[in-house]
């Protein structure tokens, strides 16, 4: 069936909207402005099968989706008008590629001979985000030329694939349009068969399946560890499993990251030790545990304590991950195997599996320091702020979505967080561990998806407090349980405390900030928490619709000062 088309802009834009549907889209974050209007038009038309969704703040959109894709493992198209409109999506840009989420950036652009010349709202687009893209391209200029539509067609799907493979990432098109931008007639007539023109779009990305055989060299090793990193892959129960697998095959205690999925799904692991960076605090055990040979599962985890223990012993380690990226920020003896952890093939063993005095040893320490963590913090009426983390590992409903804060939610849910069986799925920007679209990553990963949860502090939330301009295109419901110190916590655990001034004013940064007035402005519900029970009575259950606050104020220094105090001494006098 014959389609015509008589304004060229929006015959262009529906061949790229209609490619992206068929490709598998469901859903584009659009910002307000003139020079995208083919591509918001085109997008409003495809709905409902792409769900069209319009965002104010560009910073604050991009990470909208950035979140939509972390949560549904699918590309998210996001859409700006031209000049600074794009750079705005900078820092999501940065943290897609850092942390490996799919986003297709759609920047709009005057045509070429409107540039350089002073003509309104343009700059240099092309290459606007540098090498941070997986792959980055500018589009022809609209013409109503079937061979032109193929170009655009097949540089669509190519983008698309580029956004998944072979590392998942940005791609950046920067799409130019001339007047008139409106579909108004423009004296164009032309006429295809978009059934005949599209038959060949699929959504299919061709996977590998290959084994990749245990090596020899583990299996004859009696001191060897596992490192569960920092991850968020879109089947956690099957990465979870697979670990499980090799830990048991090798004989390995697996140290679980607090961001890893590990340790909420602690009944599949039973070598799972989730208190080593405690345990490592001790020097003697530090010396006593120290292993011959690592498989670090994906990134290195947070923990300073391990990353220091690492660099001293120098073991030789293996890294699996399926990314082209370097995961050794330690510069040590390693290896690199580009396979996903399922790929490993389990070979049977040559030696007995019975558990070694070394897994022995990690086993026992592990046991022992995790009842002194959990005693410690039962006991703990004040509100301490690292509790918080402890108690949402044991009080969240099943398969919850959390999302992690940088700075010292993230620290804390390291040092604090017990493992469980809630599959509580957990959720981050450890790509480049900024503060910026906090708020609004934790929307968007809530987005139609189970009541969610997010853990943050004062500063990383008035970062981002744009976000809640999302509340009425937002579709569920989000908790924030906000640890409001007053400043920047984190930096109350560096030399640079030591300090005042400068300390206070340029680190400690106070804002001063009535939550519960902020709130009111926005629309959206606050709660001042004043007992650990009000916590728990309040996050589970969670409510089914809204963004709600839930505000705890404790004090930064005594907090960082309980750190310092305890956070060295809960090992200090283990022995093995």
């Amino acid at each position: 069936m014959l389609v015509a088309y008589r304004n060229v802009n929006q015959l262009w834009a529906f061949v790229l909207t209609e490619t992206l549907k068929r490709l598998g889209l469901t859903c584009a974050v659009i910002c307000p402005g003139s020079r995208s209007t083919p591509l918001t038009v085109a997008f409003a038309q495809q709905v409902p099968d792409i769900e069209a969704i319009s965002i104010l703040d560009e910073r604050s959109a991009a990470f909208f989706a950035l979140g939509v894709a972390k949560a549904t493992g699918r590309p998210v198209a996001l859409v700006c008008t031209s000049g600074t409109a794009g750079a705005n999506f900078y820092p999501a840009v940065i943290e897609a590629k850092e942390s490996r989420v799919p986003l297709l950036v759609l920047t709009t652009d005057r045509p070429p001979e409107l540039r350089d010349c002073h003509s309104g709202q343009t700059i240099d687009q092309v290459k606007l985000y540098g090498s941070y893209p997986n792959w980055q391209a500018e589009l022809a200029v609209p013409s109503p030329d079937m061979s032109m539509l193929g170009y655009l067609r097949q540089t669509v799907i190519y983008a698309w694939e580029r956004t998944q493979a072979p590392t998942k990432g940005s791609v950046h098109l920067n799409i130019p349009f001339r007047d008139p931008l409106a579909p108004v007639p423009d004296g164009t007539d032309f006429q295809f068969d978009p059934e005949v023109f599209f038959a060949a779009v699929t959504n299919t990305l061709p996977t590998p399946h290959f084994q990749f055989p245990i090596p020899q060299v583990w299996q004859n090793c009696d001191r060897g560890i596992i490192i569960a990193g920092v991850a968020q892959p879109q089947n956690p129960e099957d990465y979870c499993r697979a670990i499980a697998t090799l830990s048991q095959t090798l004989q390995w205690p697996v140290l679980a990251e607090g961001l890893s999925p590990l340790r909420n799904y602690a009944d599949l692991n039973p070598h799972l030790i989730s208190t080593y960076d405690l345990i490592l605090r001790n020097q003697q055990l530090a010396k006593q545990l120290a292993p011959e040979m690592v498989i670090q599962v994906g990134d290195m985890p947070t923990s300073k304590e391990l990353r220091t223990w690492l660099s001293a012993t120098q073991p030789q380690r293996w890294v699996i991950d399926p990314s082209d990226q370097n995961l050794d920020p330690l510069h040590g003896r390693t290896i690199h195997l580009r396979i996903s952890v399922d790929q490993l093939g389990i070979w049977e063993s040559d030696k007995e599996n019975l558990p070694s005095e070394y897994l022995q040893n990690w086993c026992i320490a592990e046991a022992k320091v995790r009842v002194t963590v959990d005693q410690t913090m039962a006991k703990m009426e004040y509100l301490f702020e690292g509790k918080a983390a402890w108690l949402l590992s044991q009080t969240l409903l099943p398969g919850t979505p959390l999302f992690i804060a940088n700075s010292m939610p993230v620290r804390d849910v390291e040092y604090f967080w017990q493992p469980n069986n809630l599959r509580v799925q957990t959720y981050f920007n450890r790509g480049a561990n900024g503060i910026d679209g906090t708020l609004s990553t934790a929307l968007g990963i809530a987005h139609h998806q189970q009541s969610s949860v997010i853990l943050t502090g004062d500063l990383a939330l008035l970062h981002d407090t744009n976000g809640f301009l999302i509340r009425n295109k937002f579709v569920g419901h989000l908790t924030i349980v906000l640890i409001n110190n007053n400043g920047g916590g984190i930096f109350e655990m560096l030399p640079i405390a030591k300090f005042e001034p400068p300390f206070e004013e340029f680190f400690g940064t106070p804002q001063n900030i009535d939550f519960a007035q902020l709130c009111v402005t926005y629309g959206v519900q606050h709660e001042l928490i004043t007992s650990w029970e009000e916590l728990q009575r309040k996050i589970n259950p969670l409510p089914s619709q809204g963004i709600r606050v839930l505000e705890l104020q404790t004090n930064r220094k005594v907090d960082a000062k309980w750190r310092r105090e305890n956070l060295g001494n809960i090992a200090k006098n283990l022995n093995i």
